[in-house]
C-alpha cells in the first residue's frame, strides 16, 4: 500500500482507533480494527530461534513456547566471524518464522559487551561494533528477505541486568556514539531493520522509551530510520511523552493506555499529526507483513544440520599443546562430564527456546560408532564435589590414553534478570580438572559457556576448545571439532581477561558482592572497553581479541596500499596474501587494525576497521581486499557534532588477533578541514593552530601587539619563552580584556570577532 493510501486510511480511523494501533493487545499480538480490515500482527522473541507462545500460554513468556530449531546463540555466532553464516541463521529463523505466520522476530541483540559480567552478554554479539554491526547487518537482510521483519534490540547503552529497568546512564557522547551507537547506526543504514526495540534504561536522564534526542533526532533524522520504534516489554514510563519522542508500539500495552493517549490528544498535550504520523508507521509495518502471502515449508533436520555446521565454525580452539587435538579417527577416549549427557546449549531467560531435538556429545559420538567410555564426573546443578562421581572419572581417567572433559557454566551462572558475580567455573569442576590432569597429562577441556570464564586451571589442561552455547546440534559440532571433520576457525569476539580485577570496568560495575545499590552508572573508563582497553595499556589478558588456533597454519605477506595519501572523499584499498602453510584445509579469520599516530585527539592504541574469512585448502594462496573509507579514520567531534577524519599518520595492521600483528604499512591521512569555532571563549591555542584563523587574529591583533609585547609573547609571535606560549595557548579571546593592561577592550574584542567570523565565511565560499 501506497503512503498516500496509508494516509487516507488513518484519515478513517477514530482519535481511540489510533491509539489501540500503538499498543498490544497482548504479550505478543497488536490490536486489530476490523471495521477496516487491519487485523492483528505477532510477534516472538528470537534472536538464535523461535520462542512463539500460544495464545492464552505464560504470560511472563518463560515456557511453553512452541517447538523450534535452537540456533547457537550471538555469543557464539560471533566467534564465527563469518557473514555469510549470520546471513544462514538469519534466513532459517525467517523461513521458520514464515511458516508459523509470524511478522516480527525480536532480535538480534547488538548492546556492547561493556563488562563480561553482563548476565545477557550471549545473546550479544562483541565488545567491538563493527564485527557486531557487520554480522547482525547480514543476519538482518537475510531475515527480511523472508518477509518477515526484524527488530533490532536492545536501543541503547543497555550494558547490564542489574536494575536495568531504572538504571541511569552517564556516558560521554565521544563514547556513546564511538562504541554504544556505532553497530545500531550501521545497521540501520545497511539493512533497514523494521523495527528497532528501545531499551528500559535512562539516558542521561531520560528513559530510552521516551527519548526526542534518540528515537528521533540521531536514529531517524541522522540515520534516516523508517521503521516503527518498538519498546521492550514493560519499558514505558510516560506513554504520551513516548509518542511525542517517537515511540510509535508499546508493548504489552494495555487499553488504559490508549486512554492516555486520546486524553493528551483532546487536552491539547498531544499534537494529533504527531500521532497520526506514529500510526502511519505502525501501518506501513503492518502492510509489509502482508506482502508474502504463500507458506514457506522447511525440514527441522534440515535446519538441525545448519545449526551444526553453524557451531561447529564458532568453535574456538584456545590451547593445543603438542597437537593433542584433532583425535584421531578410532582412539578410545574417555569423556567425561555431566554437559556430555546433559548439554547447556543456549542462554536463559525471554530468548529460551523449546528445541526440537537437542543432540548431546554422546549422541553424536554413538551415531557415529566413536569408541569412547564415559563418566558424569560431576552434578551440574550443584557446586559441591560428589565423592562418588569424583572417584568414579578418576578410575576412568587413570586407563585412558585421553580424556575429553566436557565443563561449563550451568544455567544459574548467566541469565537474563541478573548479572554475574564471578568469572568462575563451579567448584566442583575445577577440583575433578585438577584431580584428572594428576592421573592423565592429555586432559582436553570443552568449555560451555556465554561468556568468558578465567582460567587459572589452564596449565592442567593440554588442550581448550571454547564451544560457546552452540545450540541444539552442539554435540555433534564438538565431536565435528574434535576429530579433525571441521577445522576449527572461530575466534573470540571478545576479550578473555586473567582475573576479573583485571577487565576495564571493575570498579564501575556492579556485582552482589560490590553492590550498587544507586540507579547512576558512569562508564567511566570511556573508549577503554575490551581489547582498546588491554592493548593500549600493554596488559596481557588471557586470550586477546580475535584469537584462535587452527589445525593449520597461515602465513601472511605482500602488504600493499592502494594510495600513500588521502582524503575524506577517498577509499583506500588494502590488499594482502594469505597462505595455508599446514597439510589441512581450513579456515583464517584476517583482521586489519587502524593505529591513529596523528595525535590530534586521544584515541586507543588502534581499532578494528575490517575482516573477512578466508577459506584456504592447503598449499593455497589468495589475496585478500579490504577497503577503508572516511568513517574508519574519524573520530566523533564532539564540538560540532560529526565525524571528523584527523590529518596525520595511521599505521595499517594487517592481524591474526588484536595481538598477533602479521604486516603493517603507513598512511597519511589529509585530513578534514575544520576551523575553529568562533566566539568570546575560543582559546588562543585553537585559532593558532589553524592557518586561516591564525592569519586572520594575527591581522587583527597587529597594533594592540605593538602597544603589549607580552600578549605577543604568549601567542607566541616573538618569544620561545615556553612558559609565556602556554599560557596563551589555553587563554580564551575573551581573556584578551583582561591581560592587555587597557590595550584591547571590549569593543576591540567585537571588532576582532567579527574579523575572525569574516575571514572563516570567506575561507567557506571559497
Amino acid at each position: 500500500m501506497s503512503s498516500h493510501d496509508i494516509k487516507q486510511l488513518v484519515e478513517q480511523l477514530t482519535l481511540e482507533e489510533k491509539a489501540s494501533l500503538c499498543s498490544g493487545a497482548d504479550f505478543w499480538h497488536t490490536k486489530a480494527v476490523e471495521r477496516l480490515g487491519i487485523e492483528e500482527w505477532m510477534m516472538a522473541d528470537g534472536p538464535h530461534g523461535l520462542r512463539q507462545q500460544p495464545r492464552g500460554g505464560d504470560h511472563l513468556g518463560i515456557t511453553g513456547s512452541n517447538p523450534a530449531t535452537c540456533f547457537p546463540s550471538a555469543s557464539a555466532l560471533a566467534s564465527s566471524w563469518d557473514r555469510s553464516l549470520a546471513a544462514q541463521l538469519g534466513e532459517a529463523l525467517g523461513v521458520e518464522a514464515r511458516k508459523a505466520e509470524l511478522s516480527v522476530v525480536l532480535g538480534p541483540g547488538i548492546n556492547i559487551k561493556r563488562s563480561p559480567l553482563c548476565g545477557r552478554n550471549f545473546e550479544y554479539f562483541s565488545e567491538d561494533p563493527l564485527l557486531a554491526g557487520e554480522l547482525a547487518t547480514s543476519y538482518v537482510n537475510a531475515l527480511q528477505a523472508q518477509s518477515v521483519g526484524t527488530s533490532l534490540k536492545h536501543f541503547a547503552a543497555n550494558n547490564q541486568e542489574h536494575r536495568r529497568m531504572s538504571v541511569n546512564v552517564s556516558v560521554d557522547p565521544r563514547t556513546l556514539r564511538e562504541l554504544y551507537l556505532s553497530a545500531f547506526e550501521r545497521v540501520v543504514k545497511k539493512a533497514q531493520p523494521w523495527t528497532v526495540m528501545c531499551s528500559y534504561n535512562r539516558l542521561y536522564g531520560e528513559y530510552c522509551s521516551q527519548h526526542p534526542w534518540l528515537l528521533t533526532e540521531v536514529l531517524r533524522n541522522e540515520w534516516g530510520f523508517s521503521g516503527v520504534v518498538v519498546s521492550d516489554w514493560g519499558a514505558v514510563d510516560d506513554r504520551v511523552a513516548g509518542v511525542a519522542a517517537g515511540l510509535e508500539l508499546e508493548m504489552p500495552g494495555g487499553n488504559d493506555r490508549d486512554g492516555l493517549i486520546v486524553k493528551a490528544v483532546r487536552e491539547g498535550e498531544l499534537d494529533e499529526a504527531v500521532l497520526n504520523t506514529a500510526v502511519e508507521r505502525l501501518l506501513g509495518l503492518y502492510f509489509k507483513t502482508r506482502q508474502a502471502t504463500e507458506k514457506l515449508d522447511f525440514s527441522p533436520d534440515q535446519h538441525h544440520q545448519v545449526a551444526r555446521r553453524i557451531a561447529a565454525d564458532s568453535m574456538v580452539l584456545l590451547k593445543n599443546h603438542q597437537e593433542v587435538l584433532p583425535l584421531e579417527e578410532g582412539s578410545e577416549v574417555a569423556v567425561i562430564g555431566e554437559f556430555a549427557k546433559r548439554p547447556r546449549y543456549q542462554g536463559g531467560g525471554s530468548s529460551h527456546v523449546n528445541a526440537y531435538r537437542v543432540e548431546s556429545l554422546l549422541e553424536a559420538l554413538d551415531a557415529e560408532g566413536a569408541s569412547y567410555r564415559y563418566a558424569q564426573g560431576f552434578d551440574i546443578d550443584s557446586d559441591s564435589v560428589n565423592e562418588q562421581l569424583f572417584q568414579q572419572a578418576l578410575e576412568l581417567a587413570k586407563s585412558a590414553e585421553k580424556v575429553v572433559l566436557y565443563l561449563g557454566l550451568p544455567d544459574r551462572y548467566e541469565s537474563e534478570g541478573y548479572d554475574r558475580d564471578h568469572l568462575n567455573l563451579p567448584d566442583n569442576q575445577i577440583a575433578l580438572l585438577k584431580a584428572l590432569s594428576e592421573v592423565n597429562q592429555q586432559i582436553i577441556v570443552v568449555l560451555a559457556n556465554g561468556a568468558p570464564v578465567v582460567m587459572p586451571w589452564i596449565q592442567q589442561a593440554a588442550a581448550v576448545l571454547e564451544s560457546h552455547l552452540g545450540g541444539q546440534a552442539v554435540g555433534a559440532a564438538v565431536a565435528d571439532v574434535l576429530f579433525g571433520k571441521r577445522n576449527p576457525s572461530g575466534k573470540l569476539s571478545e576479550s578473555y581477561p586473567a582475573t576479573l580485577e583485571q577487565t576495564p570496568c571493575f570498579d564501575h560495575f556492579a556485582t552482589p558482592a560490590r553492590p550498587n545499590n544507586s540507579d547512576h552508572v558512569a562508564y567511566a573508563e570511556g573508549l577503554m572497553v575490551g581489547y582498546r582497553y588491554y592493548d593500549t595499556h600493554q596488559l596481557e589478558p588471557l586470550f586477546p581479541f580475535g584469537f584462535g588456533l587452527s589445525y593449520t597454519r597461515f602465513d601472511y605477506a605482500n602488504l600493499s596500499l592502494s594510495a600513500s595519501r588521502i582524503g575524506p572523499q577517498d577509499t583506500l584499498t588494502v590488499a594482502f596474501d594469505v597462505t595455508n602453510s599446514g597439510k589441512r584445509a581450513g579456515s583464517e579469520v584476517v583482521q586489519l587494525y587502524l593505529a591513529d599516530q596523528s595525535g590530534e585527539i586521544s584515541v586507543p592504541v588502534h581499532q578494528l576497521r575490517g575482516f573477512d574469512k578466508v577459506a584456504l585448502e592447503a598449499g593455497e594462496t589468495q589475496r585478500v581486499e579490504l577497503t577503508l573509507e572516511k568513517r574508519d579514520f574519524a573520530y566523533f567531534d564532539v564540538d560540532h557534532n560529526e565525524w571528523r577524519m584527523p590529518k596525520g599518520t595511521f599505521e595499517v595492521q594487517i592481524a591474526a588477533s588484536s595481538r598477533d600483528i602479521r604486516l603493517t604499512g603507513t598512511v597519511e591521512s589529509l585530513g578534514d578541514e575544520v576551523l575553529p569555532t568562533i566566539g568570546r571563549n575560543a582559546l588562543v591555542g585553537d585559532l593558532m593552530a589553524n592557518e586561516v584563523t591564525a592569519q586572520a587574529l594575527r591581522q587583527a591583533m597587529a597594533a594592540t601587539f605593538e602597544q603589549n609585547p607580552k600578549l605577543k609573547r604568549m601567542f607566541g609571535e616573538s618569544s620561545d619563552d615556553e612558559m609565556m606560549q602556554a599560557m596563551g595557548r589555553y587563554l580564551p579571546l575573551r581573556a584578551l580584556v583582561s591581560f592587555s593592561e587597557g590595550a584591547f577592550g571590549e569593543s576591540d574584542l567585537e571588532v576582532l570577532l567579527k574579523h575572525l567570523t569574516q575571514a572563516v565565511s570567506n575561507h567557506h565560499k571559497g
